[in-house]
């Protein structure tokens, strides 16, 4: 459904509101800011956006009616453009921020310490030093986190089970990243298998991924292991075409890998944390403190196939894998 078509579909439904919320409600436009580190071209940003309006809508907030959005597109892997949208957005003084991953949260904390900011799809914001603990946030920053680092270990799994051949996944990040340490203590940390490796396979930019995935292409045995990260996010058509050209199997963290031609993807619902993300923004227009609402963890995964693409490296998909599979892509 189209931005224009959905926002018609969401007036529609304000008839059926209680009588004294729509009152209490229509009272004044409540504004808020939402800035997405994402490309504005990107298609993936109206399926988060129309996700984010449905939770509204469901708590009485209609966008240009009760609510404004002020939206910002940061592009995904440009700094400078995202800490100047994040003090354009604080100079504005909304009643209050969303900020999509880990770059536009650390440049909101910069910039202010008054607004309330509620991340989306954040990963270890305790370490990130965004919040103080995930119980109590202290601050102003509280939200929705996106992978715990041990689904290294599950993604390994899923690799296997759908590619038994692979013996050697490649790890790929960016180490630019605020947080790519975690991933290095956790890759660490795994036990040995003794038919599988996991390497890090750290990346900077498109001639390092190019040449990441042609030497690992060179070995027999190898795979991939694509975990989230904005440069991934970013460069997610180019990785997929890569693998796809080098014949390597892959596990992503997201659905729209799978979806845009990826082998398997498995990770969290990121529609269903955009649209639990309205439940703080109800609660935060409503009063609340924000370092007095805790960190919430994912609450609903998906796992993708790709059946086509699966044909295409000779690999046959187990039974097993595809009944537990909630989308099969054919």
């Amino acid at each position: 459904m189209s931005t224009r078509r959905e926002f018609i579909t969401l007036l529609g439904s304000a008839a059926g509101w209680p009588l004294a919320a729509r009152a209490q409600q229509q009272d004044r436009i409540r504004r808020i800011g939402v800035l997405l580190n994402m490309a504005e071209d990107d298609p993936e940003w109206p399926v988060r956006l129309a996700a984010l309006r449905r939770g509204l809508a469901a708590l009485g907030w209609i966008e240009n009616r009760n609510i404004r959005i002020d939206y910002r597109f940061g592009g995904g892997d440009d700094p400078v453009r995202v800490r100047a949208l994040a003090a354009e957005l604080v100079n504005s003084a909304p009643e209050l921020i969303v900020a999509h991953t880990s770059p536009v949260v650390t440049a909101l904390k910069a910039a202010t310490h008054a607004i309330p900011i509620i991340f989306a799809v954040v990963n270890d914001p305790v370490s990130q030093g965004f919040i103080a603990s995930v119980a109590r946030p202290g601050g102003n920053i509280t939200g929705f986190t996106y992978v715990d680092f041990e689904m290294l270990g599950k993604w390994l799994e899923l690799l296997k089970e759908i590619a038994p051949s692979v013996t050697r996944a490649a790890l790929i990040f960016n180490p630019a990243t605020s947080y790519y340490q975690a991933w290095a203590r956790e890759l660490a940390t795994m036990p040995k298998r003794p038919a599988s490796e996991i390497v890090a396979e750290p990346v900077r930019d498109q001639a390092e991924l190019e040449a990441a995935l042609t030497s690992i292409a060179r070995d027999a045995g190898g795979g991939l292991i694509i975990v989230a990260d904005v440069f991934n996010t970013t460069h997610r058509r180019s990785i997929v075409s890569l693998a796809d050209r080098h014949r390597l199997p892959a596990v992503y963290f997201s659905r729209y890998f799978a979806t845009e031609g990826g082998l398997l993807s498995y990770g969290p619902d990121i529609t269903d944390i955009f649209q639990r993300t309205a439940t703080y923004i109800d609660r935060i227009l409503n009063g609340a403190n924000p370092a007095d609402l805790p960190a919430q963890a994912p609450t609903k995964f998906e796992l993708l196939v790709n059946l086509k693409t699966a044909k295409a490296l000779d690999l046959e998909v187990p039974p097993t894998l595809l009944a537990r599979a909630d989308e099969v892509i054919e």
